[in-house]
């Protein structure tokens, strides 16, 4: 078989090194390179380094870029790519990092840097929930950022259990999901509002089964209770009561116990005589 003529024009610059002599190789595509195109490449990915590292942003963005379009088959061009995802980060749009970070992990599935890209893009979706004072408490607004933010953390917590980012990951997962059940429950209190009972379970429920370990499971158990006192169902609400008493305690299981003490007293008119009626809290 006769040798191609891009492996004798490799073999031919391979001689051609003990001279330090420049050799150029094309590709039957049209590409043509060095053989210091991957040192040329390094050298170009530290000096944008280097003007990443002292956050000189702009300078940095400009450098990445051209290393990018003269360095396109290298992996320093990947990188390029991830730099300026977090350049986009560091400045805080965080729209434009999310959108880059997921464009590497689509196009570079198995390269070594998918964890940091994935753990990146959640913690650009956390910090994009908005929380500013100047807008509505942030159970009444919408929640989509929250939602996905939810779902990229846990998905990265479950692809990368040992992960080094971990400690943060867990830390956005506990915010996001008491964000979310924050926000069932101002609905729930709605509905409970305007009587629409079964609305009001079903957003409990929902919130319950959808985002366990919340920590508010309590709160929205005795909310359901609630609820169902005013569906006039006494045994299913006390069954719900007790065992906020049972296994939660706390303050809410003291709201419990006031709900209890007044269904006793229902109960048992001539006993609630003796004793001034306890007003229902307000949650």
């Amino acid at each position: 078989m006769r040798p191609s003529a891009a492996v004798l024009a490799l073999a031919g610059c391979l001689a051609a090194l003990g001279g330090l002599v420049g050799c150029d190789l094309e590709f039957n595509d049209g590409r043509t390179a060095t053989l210091t195109y991957t040192e040329d490449a390094r050298a170009a990915y530290n000096e944008a380094m280097a003007a990443f590292q002292a956050k000189d942003w702009e300078d940095a963005r400009a450098l990445f870029t051209e290393l990018k379009r003269r360095f396109a088959y290298s992996r320093y061009a990947r990188l390029a790519d991830l730099r300026i995802a977090d350049i986009d980060f560091e400045l805080g749009k965080y729209p434009e990092a999310i959108a880059a970070y997921r464009a590497f992990i689509q196009e570079h599935r198995t390269d070594r840097n998918i964890e940091y890209a994935k753990y990146r893009m959640a913690k650009a979706l956390f910090l994009d929930i908005d929380d500013t004072v100047f807008l509505p408490p942030a159970e009444e607004r919408d929640q989509a950022t929250t939602i996905e933010a939810h779902r990229e953390v846990r998905t990265f917590l479950r692809q990368f259990p040992r992960s080094r980012y971990r400690e943060d990951a867990a830390y956005m997962l506990e915010v996001v999901t008491g964000r979310l059940v924050r926000h069932e429950l101002y609905v729930a209190r709605y509905y409970l509002k305007e009587d629409a009972f079964e609305a009001t379970l079903a957003r409990i429920d929902y919130a319950l089964k959808t985002y366990p370990g919340s920590g508010l499971d309590p709160e929205a158990l005795v909310l359901k209770g609630e609820t169902l006192l005013k569906m006039k169902k006494r045994d299913e609400a006390r069954a719900v009561f007790e065992s906020v008493i049972r296994e939660w305690g706390g303050p809410f299981a003291v709201t419990a116990r006031r709900f209890l003490d007044e269904m006793g007293a229902v109960r048992a008119p001539a006993k609630a005589a003796s004793a001034p009626a306890r007003s229902r809290p307000r949650l």
